[in-house]
């Protein structure tokens, strides 16, 4: 079943939510929807105590280091981390308690996918500990993977072909559907579809995404198979859709007892 993937994104040491694709080289969000006065370990324990394993911490550019790793350490084993990652440093974040490590834009090189950049972080980290971030935009009739912030289209569209290739190197996928991400307008119904029909692998997608209802059209699309990351809508992020209902209907879909 569908399950709820919490996410911490960071922004110079801020927990932040930003609308998709507005982020500059140097870190400046061009649209930001939250900037949080709590500590990321703080939604790091939240997420813990919840019971609400596999969301993700991600470093939105430069001067989030120290904020990633305090909010892996207050999680052990319980978020993935993102941006930036290389085979340099992945070993930091897994130290710090990181379950997976992410990454996008280093393993494609002018458009393409970098076949020996994608083993050579396979071998560094392991199969089982990488996740691919295959964010997205659409372009024509297909949705396009694209990286430098979201800004840059490779030569890579999602397809049955794309996915199970990939999935020989890693352990799940993170989708942003990035035309809707940050946007609380509606999910990329398609795009879901899509990766609950042919991933082959356990896969996440993210974007759009403001009312419960939008919740079970991601668990309806997607056969069951694809679970969903909700950010700017969430009240702890200064949106309209509780916390408390979101966390409730996860524990539905796992047929388990909403807490009180």
């Amino acid at each position: 079943m569908a399950r709820f993937r919490p996410c911490i994104d960071l922004l110079r040491g801020r927990v932040v939510q930003i609308v998709g694709g507005t982020l500059a080289a140097d870190g400046v969000a061009g649209r930001t929807n939250f900037e949080s006065e709590r500590p990321p370990e703080f939604y790091a324990d939240l997420y813990r105590r919840d019971g609400l394993p596999g969301g993700h911490v991600i470093a939105l550019g430069p001067g989030n280091r120290e904020a990633a790793l305090a909010a892996l350490r207050a999680y052990p084993g319980g978020l993935h981390a993102g941006g930036g990652v290389t085979p340099d440093n992945a070993g930091e974040f897994l130290d710090a308690g990181a379950s997976h490590v992410i990454v996008t834009s280093w393993v494609f090189s002018a458009g393409q996918l970098d076949e020996a950049r994608l083993r050579a972080l396979t071998e560094a980290v392991g199969r089982e500990r990488l996740v691919l971030d295959l964010s997205c935009r659409r372009r024509g009739d297909a949705f396009w993977i694209v990286t430098d912030r979201w800004q840059t289209f490779t030569r890579l569209r999602i397809s049955p072909e794309v996915l199970e290739h990939l999935a020989a190197s890693c352990d799940e996928f993170l989708v942003h559907g990035v035309d809707v991400e940050g946007r609380m307008a509606g999910i990329q119904p398609e795009l879901v579809e899509l990766l609950g029909r042919h991933s082959p692998l356990p896969a996440t997608y993210a974007g759009g995404v403001r009312t419960l209802a939008d919740l079970d059209q991601v668990a309806a699309l997607g056969g069951g198979r694809v679970d969903v990351t909700v950010g700017s809508a969430l009240d702890i992020f200064g949106g309209p859709l509780p916390y408390g209902d979101v966390l409730a209907w996860h524990h539905r879909q796992l047929g388990r007892r909403p807490p009180p």
